[in-house]
């Protein structure tokens, strides 16, 4: 029962960290591979998971933004979303190879799904990026122990 909320808790904050709050889930994932008690495929794959469909929930928040972006409450301008657009109509679906960088990342998911790009290409792309991330950060890991 205890492995079960240990994988949970890397999910959630996998999944946490994907949207727009400001979390960090390698953190995370580098301290669970540390113990060396838990399969770190197993781990790679939790916390892939749960940052690809953190993506995917911003990816829908970016779909209703044209439902709200006129409100007094909506917390992005104007302005803001039309450069965030002109950016992505610049850089396209190939922008979403950078869904893992800090800071930048989350908001690139969120402007996809306000530019209507497909789910399909989103998740594969998405996918890439988050799983590599991962990947990468276990290899590392490993070489430190």
């Amino acid at each position: 029962m205890a492995e079960l909320v240990v994988y949970f808790g890397l999910f959630m904050a996998a999944f946490a960290a994907a949207t727009i709050l400001p979390m960090q889930s390698e953190a995370v994932l580098v301290g669970l591979l540390m113990t060396e008690e838990y399969s770190a495929l197993l781990l790679v794959a939790i916390a892939s998971v749960g940052n690809v469909l953190g993506s995917a929930f911003n990816w829908i928040l970016g779909r209703g933004v044209e439902r709200f972006r006129h409100r007094r409450w909506f917390p992005v301008g104007q302005p803001a979303l039309d450069r965030a657009q002109n950016w992505y109509r610049r850089y396209g679906k190939w922008s979403l190879l950078a869904s893992w960088l800090p800071i930048v990342g989350d908001p690139i998911t969120v402007v996809a799904g306000v530019m209507r790009e497909p789910l399909v290409t989103f998740l594969i792309l998405v996918s890439i990026a988050k799983v590599g991330r991962y990947l990468i950060l276990a290899v590392a890991t490993a070489g430190l122990m």
